[in-house]
């Protein structure tokens, strides 16, 4: 994630005309990761995290850091005291915010009048594609579609003039956004909306498929585990992520056929996951002693995680997925 956070950083930088007279602003900027780039190319900028403590962080690696949730009524407050922005950033956020009118109404005000507005979320169009159920959780109030987006910014007068999808977080969509005939369209947007209605996004029938599919994975899931625990096998999990609390409580997975869960975050080890209490250690436990099978919780970090894992494969050690299907690898 901080190597595609550079990348759009330097995106960004190279298309922002005047760039050191510009002014950048990142919804839910967290600790600064992706605004610290134009902190360091010395853009005025600044970063609106609701959260006090990833806010701190950020100020303290020189991210200049509003500590407050982004609506209407902040969007006034900063274009009075900094003035509009040029660019406006954010990424995995949008999805969490559940005022949707007073975000896009903040966005209209903060906007300059030839400014852009990027954003990027989980895309609901992979979402079903690949059967990723475990996108689905509580702090995701909204699942964007470009239709839905270009449905809900058209009543604020701002317009969708591009989207392109990024392959993190299992398929997400990036939405270049600005005010109505500022712009024009890319033809990609247009390209886009009727990829949807092919797939038929917008008609219940295929969320009604999409749930049988999910009931079929949790099925196939929960009886490869079993079996491999009635032949002795030993099963660690790998990711005590978000998603992961999503398939192990609807699935029904617990200690009896996930031994443990192994992750790098030092602030989730000596807990337990969330619901099924499945015990979160560090990796040091999972090296130690290589179980016979690793559930890959964390799949949509596939590729790092099978290359810094090699030695886990060269020891005869199996990988578990379930997206897009269950399968052993």
């Amino acid at each position: 994630m901080s190597v595609h956070f550079l990348e759009w950083a330097k995106r960004v930088i190279k298309n922002i005309p005047g760039t050191k007279k510009a002014f950048v602003i990142e919804i839910g900027s967290n600790d600064g990761t992706l605004l610290r780039h134009f902190a360091n190319a010395g853009i005025r900028h600044l970063g609106v995290e609701p959260s006090h403590n990833v806010a701190e962080i950020a100020r303290n690696q020189g991210v200049n850091t509003d500590s407050c949730f982004f609506n209407e009524d902040s969007a006034r407050r900063i274009a009075a005291r900094d003035g509009q922005a040029d660019v406006i950033l954010a990424a995995n956020c949008f999805c969490h915010i559940e005022d949707l009118q007073s975000l896009a109404a903040g966005l209209r005000i903060l906007l300059k009048p030839d400014g852009i507005a990027i954003f990027e979320d989980p895309y609901l169009g992979e979402i079903v594609r690949l059967g990723s159920y475990d996108q689905i959780y509580d702090e995701h109030a909204f699942y964007f579609s470009v239709t839905s987006v270009l449905n809900w910014l058209k009543h604020h007068d701002l317009e969708v003039v591009d989207a392109q999808p990024q392959p993190v977080h299992g398929g997400s969509m990036r939405y270049t956004v600005a005010h109505r005939g500022a712009r024009i369209p890319s033809p990609y947007v247009e390209e886009l909306r009727r990829k949807e209605l092919e797939a038929e996004l917008d008609r219940p029938e295929t969320y009604l498929k999409f749930f049988r599919r999910i009931q079929d994975s949790r099925t196939a899931l929960v009886d490869l585990l079993r079996g491999l625990r009635r032949q002795g096998k030993r099963i660690v999990g790998y990711g005590a992520t978000s998603k992961s609390t999503t398939v192990l409580n609807f699935c029904g997975i617990g200690p009896d056929l996930v031994e443990f869960i192994s992750d790098t975050t030092t602030l989730k080890q000596g807990k337990y996951s969330p619901g099924v209490h499945i015990p979160i250690r560090s990796p040091q436990d999972f090296h130690a002693s290589y179980p016979d099978f690793a559930l890959l919780l964390a799949w949509n970090h596939a590729d790092e995680i099978f290359a810094k894992e090699h030695g886990f494969t060269l020891a005869g050690g199996k990988w578990i997925r379930y997206v897009p299907d269950v399968n052993v690898v």
